[in-house]
């Protein structure tokens, strides 16, 4: 800008005799524009960084809302996995024509075929029948007098500790889930013994030729030697 200045007041000094103040006002005038040049300048380059600034603001927004939206979606996919095992814990229970369509089918098998040969068999018979005798003993759990026949069950049984017992003369198993505490006074128990038991449930299955009482509570002698202890969340 000086250097235009100094050229502009040079030229105009040799014409000054007609118009001495002519080459000022074309100097003044010209830095006065190169001025207004600057100005533009700066205007457009405020400009310029104005736009790029809010375009980054732009970038930033778009940014946040895309986080937000997989935020929300990671949340409420949580929230569907966490109520999905609470849906499946409570299975509807199947109806009776549902039972007795899977009983036929398993009726079916090798299994099914076998088991219903045992069931016409003498020795099913005979295992029905001992069971149909203490049935109202099992429904209402009340006193069932027993002799203790065995200390030890049949060859091959798979059924945990217990003893052979004689009730209105037929042999049952009489099963046991006892506590350690508890079996000390299991193993005092001797043949012969006389006791008192208490069941809720009578089972059968084709291995066993006696139909296998599980206890719920013994007494000898008047004195109580086991007592069943419900398990957790059971009865």
């Amino acid at each position: 800008m000086y250097c235009v200045q100094t050229l502009v007041v040079i030229s105009t000094l040799e014409k000054s005799k007609l118009h001495p103040n002519r080459g000022i006002c074309k100097s003044r005038c010209l830095g006065s524009n190169q001025g207004g040049a600057l100005n533009k300048f700066d205007l457009l380059r405020d400009r310029y960084m104005l736009i790029k600034t809010t375009k980054n603001m732009k970038k930033v927004i778009y940014a946040l809302i895309l986080l937000l939206v997989v935020v929300s979606g990671l949340v409420f996919a949580n929230r569907e996995f966490k109520n999905e095992p609470s849906k499946k814990s409570t299975p509807k229970p199947p109806s009776a024509a549902e039972r007795e369509a899977a009983m036929k089918e398993w009726e079916a098998t090798p299994a099914g075929i076998m088991y219903k040969k045992w069931e016409a068999s003498p020795a099913g018979k005979k295992v029905y029948a001992a069971e149909a005798k203490i049935r109202k003993n099992i429904t209402d759990s009340t006193n069932m007098e027993a002799v203790v026949i065995s200390l030890s069950l049949p060859p091959g049984s798979q059924l945990g500790f217990g003893v052979m017992v004689r009730i209105n003369d037929d042999d049952y198993v009489l099963n046991f889930a006892p506590e350690k505490s508890q079996l000390e006074q299991l193993h005092s128990l001797k043949v012969n013994d006389k006791i008192i038991i208490r069941s809720r449930n009578v089972s059968h299955a084709p291995k066993y030729a006696y139909p296998i009482v599980s206890a719920d509570y013994v007494e000898r002698d008047s004195k109580i030697i086991y007592k069943r202890v419900p398990r957790k969340g059971g009865c």
